[in-house]
């Protein structure tokens, strides 16, 4: 069973590495170049004209890898790997067009903020309402209707609010991946050490399984997740989508992942989260989206509150770059970052474990 993970990471690296220089030849051909800001950093300007929408590499990547694991072991799809993918597949969906709007027919701003709502609150809310349905043989559903940090624990919620609970999250991951997806090469890397970690926990969860129960040496800290080994499946794939995608996209970067990709990561990142039961401590592992996303806020608010800015400029990496900091040294020491939330979110999760052991 443990060989689909091996199978879908090492497919999923090979699909990006290949598939997306073919990628960006098209791209360029159709002149689908990034639109730079003006008001950002000067360095960024020579970026103007590079091939976006890259993103489609890594989710393309991702859910043949997926599927190609499925074939090559003789296993079934399950049905939280369905829903992560198709979670992931229709924010990205999302994110083509709203960057589709804004290169090919010129309209800087892309899809209409009410039309981008109306998009993820569609894709969000079927994901959230069908994820509280198929039930396995232990009533188990993909998601739950408690709330979670390394397990469920009592507070219950109802459907209704899971719904919106869900949404939140969906909205804020993807928005935090968004904000850092902002020098060559810091959201990708970035995931790949969060979905490196995910493929852990999934695996770490399969093998402490209550379905595994009377073979456990201690069933009291076993895990009730529906599909904890298919969650690591994706998860490897996605660590080898985005690490293939990260040799093209390093600096100088040969393509960006655009809304596209961006949304689509915080999406299957955020499905990851609900559906292996690990909700609040998704927080900590993507603690540098969550940090980047807070630089934001503090500094919109700080500017409409005292009509002074906290930073030289948001996001947060942008900052850094001001202050004389070169890109490839602001995405490494954020790089670096990460890690350390990886590191503490891992170590979190497995003292959980080792506490009701």
């Amino acid at each position: 069973m443990m060989k689909q993970i091996l199978f879908s990471g090492v497919i999923g690296l090979f699909l990006t590495l290949v598939g997306t220089p073919l990628l960006i030849k098209l791209l360029a051909r159709k002149g689908y170049g990034q639109y730079i800001r003006d008001d950002g950093p000067r360095e960024h300007a020579a970026k103007r004209g590079t091939p976006t929408m890259g993103g489609i590499a890594f989710i393309l990547a991702t859910v043949a890898a997926y599927f190609l694991s499925k074939v090559i072991t003789g296993y079934p799809p399950t049905y939280s790997g369905v829903l992560v993918l198709g979670l992931m597949v229709g924010m990205g969906l999302v994110g083509f067009l709203d960057d589709y709007i804004k290169i090919v027919k010129r309209r800087s701003l892309g899809l209409r903020a009410k039309a981008k709502m109306a998009g993820q609150l569609i894709v969000g809310i079927s994901f959230a309402v069908l994820a509280l349905q198929f039930q396995d043989s232990r009533s188990n559903t993909p998601a739950s209707t408690k709330l979670s940090f390394i397990t469920d624990f009592g507070w219950k919620i109802g459907p209704i609010l899971f719904v919106v609970w869900a949404l939140f999250m969906i909205l804020a991951m993807s928005n935090g991946v968004n904000l850092t997806d902002g020098l060559d090469g810091l959201a990708t890397g970035a995931s790949v050490l969060v979905f490196g970690a995910y493929t852990f926990i999934g695996v770490w969860q399969f093998q402490e399984s209550c379905a595994n129960a009377q073979t456990l040496t201690n069933p009291h800290a076993c895990y009730e997740v529906r599909d904890p080994l298919d969650l690591a499946v994706i998860a490897s794939a996605l660590m080898g989508a985005c690490l293939g995608f990260l040799w093209w996209n390093t600096s100088p970067a040969k393509i960006f992942m655009g809304d596209t990709g961006s949304l689509a990561l915080g999406g299957v990142l955020t499905g990851l989260a609900i559906c292996s039961r690990t909700e609040l401590l998704v927080a900590i592992m993507g603690g540098l989206f969550v940090l980047i996303t807070m630089s934001v806020v503090i500094q919109v608010g700080s500017f409409r509150l005292t009509g002074r800015r906290v930073f030289r400029m948001a996001p947060l990496q942008h900052h850094f770059e001001l202050k004389g900091w070169s890109e490839v040294l602001v995405v490494v020491r954020f790089w670096i970052i990460q890690g350390i939330c990886v590191i503490v979110g891992l170590g979190l999760f497995y003292a959980g474990w080792a506490a009701d052991k």
